[in-house]
């Protein structure tokens, strides 16, 4: 029999009415009594590490979850992790970059309703999960609503609706339909290939910048000095403003000056970003910025985390974010 380790942290899986309204209240003990079914195919412990609605999800939150997995690696074969649904894709992006080549499964599911209601998803996303990780597929993913996602590429799209994820800008691993797993071919890019390794230091010096056609320039400023790294989600493939009083270029030539990190991307959920299509995107790269192709969000925000984390130095840290890893970004001109 497979082992393995559940790791509670809370979230809408675990929640109970409160005197303010749902609230994680349930460890992972009790969670794991609704999951009879998979308990003849594994051996499962728990572990309780926090117990918070996600809303309250920070790094230093990460990389103790990370702690956990590294402390108990050779002791099972997978890992489950039940999680708010919030900032979930933004978990699920940082331990794809904190735990790199791991050969085993990490797997993290919550739900949209609570474990305790009658009408509830989470029985079904738990029971999933832990199947998926008894498959012994290594990597980082999500698995909620009968579909298995890459780490990197999760998204939240919904509030209510069960069907809360998708996968940003690359296919499905797999959809698991009464009790199968049914695998499509990108499931082969989770072999082992390199050491396994567990980083321990994110840098959360940056921002995320969404632009609005009312957005001064000169908010740049005071982000330049407040921050290392600076994301700017712009419109459409990527462009940045250069006309008249909302002119942007003159803001990344004063950015670079200060030796700060730029990354531009869509505000665009779909297809991704390409700077070299457009007048306002071709004369931003005649800065040292660094374009976000297909990445969702969340990778990109945790993804500099991890870079900014490791380095400091301009030049390494742009190679760093522009290198794949395990297809969380496809380099290409996108039509």
């Amino acid at each position: 029999m497979k082992k393995i380790l559940l790791l509670s942290t809370g979230g809408t899986i675990a929640c109970a009415e409160g005197s303010d309204g749902l609230t994680p209240a349930l460890t992972g003990e009790s969670l794991l009594s609704y999951t009879k079914e998979v308990q003849d195919i594994c051996q499962i412990d728990a572990v309780q590490i926090l117990n918070i609605d996600s809303t309250n999800m920070h790094p230093e939150y990460w990389i103790n979850i990370a702690e956990y997995i590294e402390k108990n690696y050779q002791s099972y074969d997978g890992f489950v992790i039940t999680h708010g649904t919030d900032t979930m894709a933004y978990t699920s992006a940082a331990l794809f970059y904190i735990i790199q080549n791991s050969n085993k499964p990490i797997v993290i599911t919550g739900a949209q309703k609570p474990i305790i209601f009658k009408e509830t998803d989470a029985k079904r996303n738990l029971v999933n999960a832990i199947q998926f990780a008894c498959n012994g597929v290594g990597g980082v993913f999500i698995v909620f609503d009968g579909k298995v996602i890459c780490g990197s590429r999760a998204e939240k799209l919904r509030t209510k609706s069960y069907n809360a994820f998708e996968s940003i800008n690359y296919p499905y691993l797999a959809s698991i339909e009464d009790n199968e797993i049914k695998y499509n071919g990108q499931v082969s890019i989770y072999k082992k290939e390199q050491e396994l390794t567990f980083y321990k230091s994110l840098c959360t010096n940056i921002f995320l910048l969404k632009l609005t056609p009312a957005t001064d320039p000169d908010i740049l400023d005071y982000l330049s000095d407040k921050y290392l790294g600076i994301i700017i989600e712009s419109y459409g493939s990527g462009g940045i403003p250069f006309e008249d009083k909302k002119n942007f270029l003159a803001k990344l030539k004063m950015l670079d000056q200060a030796g700060k990190i730029v990354v531009i991307k869509t505000q665009v959920l779909l297809e991704g970003t390409d700077l070299s299509k457009y007048e306002v995107g071709q004369k931003a790269l005649k800065y040292p910025v660094i374009p976000a192709y297909d990445m969702s969000t969340e990778a990109i925000v945790t993804k500099l985390m991890w870079v900014l984390g490791q380095t400091k130095d301009k030049e390494k840290a742009k190679q760093m974010f522009l290198t794949p890893i395990r297809n969380d970004m496809i380099i290409e001109k996108l039509a």
